[in-house]
Parts: structure tokens; sequence; C-alpha cells
């Protein structure tokens, strides 16, 4: 039993770590790279309006909150797990790729941006994560 709740444990802390680094990283971005003029990340419309004044540097935080917040929630899972430490980062990673598909059918991108980030941000960033777990092991 404690082996089961140290496992779902990590897969709760991952996705609420990763999630944090998401959102905080998307939330700077638009303070290092300022939005064109009328563009509101909080209201669909103007996204969707103004989609097509958005420049490949908007969208360098995006793909970077994917990938780190991916990345660090991958890593937590694998920290904690109690077994099977590889699976509980994937299960991190595959739960952000969700996210990500579900992201690129409401929120307008370009194609580009799309595919770097459903075939770079997720199951590369687990399968780092997964790595680095295993040189940072902890009992």
């Amino acid at each position: 039993m404690k082996l089961i709740l140290r496992n779902v444990l990590a897969v709760i802390a991952g996705f609420v770590l990763g999630s944090i680094v998401n959102m905080s990283l998307v939330t700077a971005g638009p303070h290092v790279f300022a939005l064109p003029p009328g563009v509101d990340m909080n209201d669909m419309n103007s996204l969707k309006s103004s989609a097509h004044l958005m420049q490949p540097k908007h969208f360098v935080f995006p793909f970077l909150a994917h990938a780190l917040g991916t990345l660090v929630g991958a890593l937590t899972a694998h920290l904690i797990a109690a077994s099977h430490r590889s699976v509980f980062a994937y299960i991190i990673g595959v739960l952000n790729l969700a996210g990500g598909i579900a992201a690129s059918f409401m929120i307008p991108a370009p194609t580009w941006f799309i595919a770097l980030d459903l075939l770079v941000a997720y199951i590369p960033m687990a399968w780092l994560a997964s790595k680095l777990g295993r040189t940072l092991r902890l009992p």
C-alpha cells in the first residue's frame, strides 16, 4: 500500500509542480516579449482575431513553458515514485501531451509551432527527465 500511495503522490506532485512551472513561464512571457497592441492573452476571441500579429518570438515562452513544465513534472514524478520510476515520468509526459493536443485545437498558433510543441516539448522531455532522474536517484 505504501508503494501505491507514493506512486500516486509522484504523479500528483509532478503534475502540480510542472503546472506551476508552466504557468509561471506563460505569465512571464509577455513581460519579456511584449504582445502586439490589443492582444489579451486571457481572452480567446482576442487571441483568435490577432493571431496573425504574433511573431516567432511570442512563441518562445509558451514552448519553454510546455517543455520545462513537462521536464520538471516528469523529473519530480521520477524522483518521488517508489517503483517503475520512468513509467511515472512518462505518465506526466503523456498527460501534458494530451493537454498540448487539446490546446492546439483551442488556441490559435502557427502550424510550425504546434508541430514543434507536440513533437519536442512533451515525450522527449519525459525521456530526458527519466535520464536525469537516474543520475539524481533518491532512495
